[in-house]
C-alpha cells in the first residue's frame, strides 16, 4: 500500500491529517504490519485535553501493546467507536475506516516537525 500524500507522518508511525481545525489521527500501514492483528483499541475520551507529545490512547495486538501519540495541542472531539466492536478495522483500513481519534486543534505547530509522504516512505 502506498503512503497517502494528504497527511503528515511521525517517526513513531502515526499519521496526522488536518482538515480545517480538525485533525484525524491513525496508525500507518507500517505500524499495523508490525503489530499484526489488532485485538483492542482504547483511546482517551472525547473532551480530553491533549498537549503536543501526549499519548491519546493504546492499541493492543497479539504481539504487543503500543501507545499512540499526537503532535498537536487541542481537545479530542471524536473517538472511532466502531473500533470497540471491530478493532480489526485498524488492520483492514488503517488510512480510512481504521482512524483512531479526531482532535479539535488549538495549536497545530507540531505538524511542522512531521514528515511528508515521500520522506516517511524513505525512512522505512
Amino acid at each position: 500500500m502506498s503512503v497517502p500524500e494528504d497527511r503528515k507522518y511521525s517517526d513513531t508511525h502515526e499519521w496526522h491529517k488536518l482538515e480545517g481545525d480538525v485533525l484525524t489521527l491513525g496508525l500507518t500501514q507500517h505500524a499495523v504490519d508490525q503489530l499484526t492483528d489488532v485485538t483492542f483499541v482504547e483511546m482517551r475520551e472525547a473532551g480530553a485535553s491533549i498537549e503536543a507529545g501526549d499519548s491519546v490512547g493504546e492499541v493492543e495486538s497479539v504481539k504487543t501493546s503500543s501507545d499512540v501519540y499526537c503532535v498537536v495541542e487541542g481537545e479530542i472531539s471524536e473517538v472511532n467507536e466502531a473500533l470497540g466492536d471491530n478493532p480489526g478495522l485498524v488492520n483492514e483500513d488503517p488510512y480510512g475506516a481504521g482512524w483512531l481519534v479526531k482532535i479539535h486543534v488549538s495549536d497545530a505547530s507540531g505538524l511542522d516537525s512531521l514528515m511528508d509522504a515521500s520522506a516517511y516512505e524513505s525512512s522505512l
